[in-house]
């Protein structure tokens, strides 16, 4: 499907199959790599909190996540929100992660991480610090990955410098892309670039002479609330761009968090088409169906009422909901 013949690629959670994350599993004849491996829920949209079907949608994803860290070599961890890398704590109400949990995923891995002293806002210099010594310590190998490039036999996995969290000087700060090669095939991992949003980093993507991209796309459930249409305007017209370079796109994250997304990616897809290239999310990349659980919540709440103790649950304090697992 997407001219890769050496290069194994399997989404593992995504926007599409419910969740938020991008967490991906790649394996080479050489090395085994979990890109990203967290998974959370949305706290609150259209005023309520996760649905029981997006926890049941969160458990599942863990444990795949868990599952598959078994199988690796390598974990990544392109920036520090709790969508793309597993913090070492109790918290089922959100992240379903536990010290166990991280354990079982960086235990014994190669670990390469975002540098969170550079290109890094407080709040990720914070997370990042904490990795380093709670989860971070499980690793057999913790390495600063800005920049670099990591060879594994004929597989080499690189990483670009910093880039945009979204639009030039964001305030979520920074994130670092994976390129994984294996003589002439490639793929690129582009996390939470929104697009993306910045020509410094639509460059870097469409000169890489990738067969496979997966690309968060922009955050239009937030148009008109913290993000402005003329940036996610330049997302779309940077993936136009970027889809007729690329024979196949995984498109998902963010965008997904938008019921409408189809309507709005249309010129993307139309520009795909239009040089018979292809686009799919991550769960239509597996040949599933698009579970869209976030960006309907409240027809959810509304068609499917969870039961009183669910409610109960939800209802407790967060600090309290974080230490006990939710009834679904």
């Amino acid at each position: 499907m997407a001219g890769l013949d050496k290069i194994v690629v399997i989404p593992v959670a995504f926007e599409s199959m419910g969740v938020r994350s991008m967490c991906t599993y790649v394996e080479t004849p050489n090395v085994r790599i979990l890109l990203d491996a967290g998974v959370s829920l949305g706290p609150k949209r259209f005023g309520f909190p996760p649905h029981p079907r997006e926890y049941r949608a969160l458990k599942d994803r863990r444990e795949a996540i868990v599952n598959l860290a078994g199988r690796v070599d390598v974990v990544t961890v392109s920036h520090y929100h709790f969508d793309h890398h597993t913090p070492s704590y109790t918290d089922w109400a959100y992240n379903w992660c536990s010290a166990e949990i991280a354990e079982k995923i960086y235990g014994g891995k190669s670990v390469l991480i975002k540098n969170y002293r550079d290109y890094a806002n407080f709040s990720q210099r914070r997370r990042g610090w904490l990795f380093t010594r709670t989860s971070g310590r499980h690793a057999s190998r913790l390495e600063i990955a800005d920049g670099r490039t990591f060879s594994f036999g004929d597989t080499l996995i690189s990483f670009s410098t910093p880039v945009f969290h979204g639009p030039e000087d964001s305030e979520l700060g920074w994130v670092i892309m994976a390129i994984i090669r294996h003589r002439d095939e490639s793929i690129l991992f582009a996390p939470d670039v929104q697009g993306p949003m910045v020509q410094e980093t639509l460059n870097i993507i469409i000169n890489g002479s990738f067969q496979l991209a997966i690309i968060g796309g922009p955050p239009t459930y937030l148009a008109d609330f913290r993000m402005g249409w003329e940036n996610i305007s330049v997302a779309i017209k940077n993936l136009e761009e970027i889809v007729k370079r690329i024979p196949t796109v995984i498109l998902d994250h963010h965008t997904l968090r938008d019921e409408n997304w189809r309507a709005l990616m249309k010129p993307v897809m139309e520009a795909a088409l239009s040089v018979n290239h292809e686009v799919f999310t991550a769960a239509e990349f597996l040949g599933r169906e698009n579970c869209l659980l976030e960006a309907t919540r409240k027809r959810l709440y509304k068609e499917e009422p969870p039961a009183l103790e669910f409610i109960k649950w939800s209802k407790t304090s967060s600090d309290r909901r974080k230490l006990i697992q939710p009834p679904i």
